[in-house]
C-alpha cells in the first residue's frame, strides 16, 4: 500500500511535468520541432548511456534506496525550472541538461521499481498487482493532464514544473516508511564484474524466444511514442492551433483508457492467453495513432474527437500489452536477475524510441508536422510482426515455458 501510494503521489506530478517541459521549451523560449526532437533525444540518450549498467547496479543493491535517492534528485532537478524562471535565467540549455539528468535517475528508478515488486508480491500475483499500479498511474492520468493542461494557462508552464519536484519529495517519504525487509543482494565476494553481469542480462534476453519477442514489440512501441514526442505537441499547437487548456484536457482522457486497459488486462489474459493478447494489442495501437494525423485543420470537432479517439483506443491497447509484458518478464526471471534483464529491455527500446524521436523531427522539419505523424503506427505494426515471429505469440499463461 505504501509503495502504491508513492507510485500514485509521483506519477501524478510525473504526468504534469510531461506536458509542462515541452510547454517550457515551445511558448516560454520559442522552441521549434527540432528543438523538441532534442529534448527528447537528450532524455533518450541519458537512459541509454547508463541503462546497462544500472541494471547490474541495481542487481547488486537493495533496490528501495536505489528509488528513494532518485527521487530526491529529481526532486531537486526539476525545482531548478521554477527557481532559474522566478530568476529570470531560465534558457533552452538548462532545460536540456535537467531532462539528461532527471532521465538518468528515472532509469534508476525504474528499473529498479520493476525489480522491487516481485520482491513483496507472490509471482502468480504479478499481473494483478502490476494491473492495479497501471490503473492508479491511469486515473492519476486524468487528473495530472488535465491539471497540466490549466496549470500552464494559469501560472506559466515553468511553475506548474514545481508540482513534480514536490510529488517526488512525497514519494521519497511514502518509499521510507515501507517497513518489509528486502532480500539481502549478493555478497560482495560472489559478485562478477560488471562487464560480466551486462553481459548476462543480454543473453538472458537474447536466449528467451518469449522474452525476445516481447522485447520485440516493445520495441515497435517505443519507435511509435518516439514520433508521436517529437510531433504531437506541435502538431495540436501549431497545426490545429487547439489551446494548451483543451490539449491538457484530450491527453487527459487518454486515463480512462489507459484504466480501462489496466481493468482488461488480467481478463483477457485469462481468457485468451497472454501472447494472443499481446499480438493484438499492437495492432490496435497502430489502429488507434493512425487516428491523429487524420485530424482536420479548420474542423475543430472532427480533429478533437479522433485525437480523443486516439487517447482512449491507442491507451487501452498500450496499457494491456505493458501490463502483459512485464508480468511476464517479472515472472520468467529470477530477482537477482531482474534488474539487468529490465535494464536490457529498456535500453532496447529507448534505442528505437531515441531512433524514432530523431527521424519524427527530421521529417517533420522536411515534410511537415501531419506526414511525419502519419509514420508512428508503422512501428507498433513492425512490433506486431516481430512477436508474431517467436513462440511468445502463443504463450498462454505467465507461468508458461
Amino acid at each position: 500500500m505504501r509503495m502504491w501510494s508513492a507510485a500514485t503521489v509521483s506519477v501524478f506530478g510525473s504526468f504534469v511535468t510531461r506536458m509542462a517541459l515541452p510547454f517550457v521549451a515551445i511558448l516560454t523560449l520559442k522552441a521549434g520541432p527540432f528543438d523538441i526532437a532534442i529534448l527528447r533525444s537528450l532524455e533518450l540518450i541519458s537512459a541509454l548511456l547508463v541503462g546497462l549498467v544500472a541494471g547490474a547496479w541495481v542487481d547488486r543493491l537493495r533496490r528501495r534506496p536505489v528509488m528513494i535517492w532518485a527521487d530526491l534528485g529529481r526532486a531537486a532537478l526539476l525545482g531548478s525550472i521554477p527557481a532559474a524562471a522566478v530568476l529570470g535565467v531560465l534558457s533552452l540549455p538548462q532545460v536540456f541538461a535537467v531532462a539528461a539528468a532527471a532521465a538518468v535517475l528515472t532509469t534508476f528508478f525504474d528499473i529498479a521499481d520493476r525489480a522491487y515488486l516481485p520482491t513483496i508480491v507472490d509471482r502468480e500475483d504479478l499481473v494483478r498487482a502490476n494491473s492495479a499500479l497501471t490503473a492508479t498511474s491511469s486515473a492519476v492520468e486524468f487528473v495530472g493532464f488535465g491539471v497540466a493542461g490549466v496549470l500552464v494557462k494559469l501560472l506559466t508552464a515553468p511553475i506548474a514544473i514545481l508540482i513534480d519536484a514536490v510529488s517526488f519529495l512525497f514519494s521519497a517519504v511514502l518509499l521510507g516508511s515501507i517497513r518489509r525487509q528486502e532480500p539481502a543482494p549478493p555478497p560482495t565476494a560472489d559478485r562478477e564484474p560488471v562487464l560480466h553481469e551486462i553481459a548476462e542480462g543480454l543473453r538472458l534476453v537474447a536466449h528467451d524466444p518469449v522474452l525476445r519477442g516481447l522485447v520485440g514489440g516493445s520495441m515497435g512501441l517505443a519507435a511509435m511514442w518516439g514520433i508521436f514526442g517529437a510531433t504531437w505537441l506541435l502538431f495540436v499547437t501549431e497545426t490545429l492551433l487547439l489551446d494548451p487548456a483543451l490539449v491538457g484536457v484530450i491527453a487527459a482522457l487518454g486515463g480512462f483508457g489507459s484504466l480501462f486497459g489496466a481493468l482488461l488486462a488480467g481478463r483477457v489474459v485469462a481468457r485468451f492467453g497472454f501472447g494472443r493478447v499481446a499480438l493484438i494489442a499492437l495492432l490496435v495501437t497502430a489502429f488507434g495513432n493512425l487516428l491523429i494525423p487524420l485530424a482536420p485543420v479548420g474542423m475543430p470537432l472532427v480533429a478533437v474527437l479522433l485525437l480523443l479517439g486516439q487517447q482512449v483506443i491507442g491507451d487501452t491497447a498500450v496499457t494491456v500489452y505493458e501490463v502483459t509484458a512485464v508480468s511476464v518478464r517479472q515472472a520468467r526471471v529470477a530477482d537477482r536477475h531482474l534488474g539487468r534483464v529490465n535494464a536490457t529491455v529498456r535500453v532496447a527500446t529507448v534505442a528505437a524510441q531515441l531512433a524514432a524521436t530523431l527521424a519524427g523531427g527530421l521529417v517533420a522539419e522536411a515534410v511537415g508536422l501531419r506526414g511525419a505523424a502519419f509514420l508512428a503506427p508503422i512501428g507498433a505494426l513492425l512490433g506486431a510482426v516481430a512477436l508474431a515471429a517467436t513462440p511468445a505469440r502463443k504463450l498462454g499463461r505467465v507461468t508458461d515455458r
